[in-house]
Parts: C-alpha cells; structure tokens; sequence
C-alpha cells in the first residue's frame, strides 16, 4: 500500500508522452456553449452559476477591475472542475501538482500588482510603508513587506496543492485499510467505510470551497490595485 501511495500524483504519459495538456482540457468539454433559443437545464444551472460568480467576485471591483471578469470566471470553473474530476476512480488531479499551480498563481498575481503599479502607484508604493512609522523601523518594515508581495503567489499555489493533496493521501490511506480490515474485522472494516464516504463527500466540498479561496484571493489582489 504504502509503495502506490503516491502513484495517483505522477504526470500519466502514453507511449512516453506526457497527456497532462489533454486532461487540463478536459474541464472545458462540460461547458459547452449552446445556440438554442431557450436552453435545457444544464445550460440554465451553468448560466446561473456564471452570474452568482459575477455578483460574488465582481460587485467589489471598479470598473477597471470588471474587465478581469471573464479571467475570473474561467479560473473559479476550471479549479473547481478540475478537482472534482479528480476525485473519480483512476484519474489524474493537475491540482496536486505545486508547478501547475504557480503557473496559475504567478501571472495573476504579477498582472495585478503591475496593474497596481501603473495606474495606482502612489498608493501601492504607500503599502510598504504604513502612515506613522517610526524612522528606525523603515528599512526592516519595507524588507517585511516586500518579502510578504512576493510570498502571496506561493502561498495561493501552496495552499491548494496542499489541501487537495492531503485530502487524495488520506482517502487512499482509510481506502487501503478497509481493504485490510475486510478478512481481519469486518464491523471494523464497515466503521473505516462510513468514514471513508464521509471523507469523500467533505473531499467534494472542500474542492469547491478551494477553487472559491484561490479566486476570491486573486480577486482581492486585483481590487486592492485597481
């Protein structure tokens, strides 16, 4: 057991290639687009959902930031789907991977700490100094502040590689000793059962609730430069 434990986190490749481009394409194909005058229920739940997101993410951003609405749309979607997708049975969690995730988290974070800069830099210069400092406690305010800039992309792809991570390992783990536990203690074994359905469905809550933090932060990025 402990040998496959980390088995379902390696990039899946066929004949040598890497498919990992396809699988993060995959998400797109439950979205379609549809040119039908009145639309079935799907279109109207994913319709609806597109507009709880605006009214969610958006309301708080000046008209400048609102341009970025269809970015934060296509990310909350894709995270969110992408991490659903993962929990089926033998399937591949692009999440799970800390450079996929940077590469998500970096060019939103420098997209609006440069938006920051150019349209609103007196008071993204004023960030790394509050209002009252004491002189003797500037150089090391600005080192503090400085290092904290350019920890958030870090910290945004972090934490949901290590929340979708840890939920897979401890699903495997509770999943590997009801197998055991089934010829050594079946009512045992029926125990770690109901705690393995109870952790998959808190496992499909908490891919959504972490699709929502990863975009509510970079939308909170955005609005505090726009």
């Amino acid at each position: 057991m402990n040998e496959n434990l980390f088995a379902s986190f390696i990039t899946p490749s066929v004949m040598g290639l890497p498919i990992v481009v396809t699988i993060i394409m995959f998400p797109s194909i439950l979205f379609p687009s549809s040119e039908r005058l009145i639309n079935n229920r799907l279109h109207s739940f994913q319709h609806w959902l597109i507009k709880l997101i605006i009214k969610q993410m958006m309301l708080i951003h000046t008209p400048k930031g609102r341009t970025w609405t269809l970015m934060i749309v296509s990310l909350i979607m894709f995270i969110g789907s992408t991490n659903l997708l993962g929990l089926l049975p033998h399937t591949f969690t692009p999440t799970t991977q800390l450079s996929m995730n940077l590469s998500m988290a970096i060019p939103l974070w420098a997209g609006a700490v440069l938006l920051g800069f150019r349209h609103k830099l007196k008071s993204s210069l004023a960030h790394f100094l509050p209002q009252g400092t004491p002189i003797s406690l500037i150089p090391m305010l600005i080192i503090i502040e400085t290092i904290s800039l350019f920890i958030q992309p870090m910290a945004l792809a972090v934490r949901l590689t290590a929340n979708i991570t840890a939920g897979h390992l401890l699903m495997h783990l509770i999943g590997g000793a009801t197998l055991v536990l089934m010829n050594i203690s079946p009512p045992t074994a029926t125990i770690t059962f109901i705690i393995l359905l109870l952790l998959t469905v808190l496992e499909f809550a908490v891919a959504l609730i972490q699709a929502y933090v990863f975009t509510l932060l970079v939308s909170l990025y955005l609005h505090d430069n726009t």
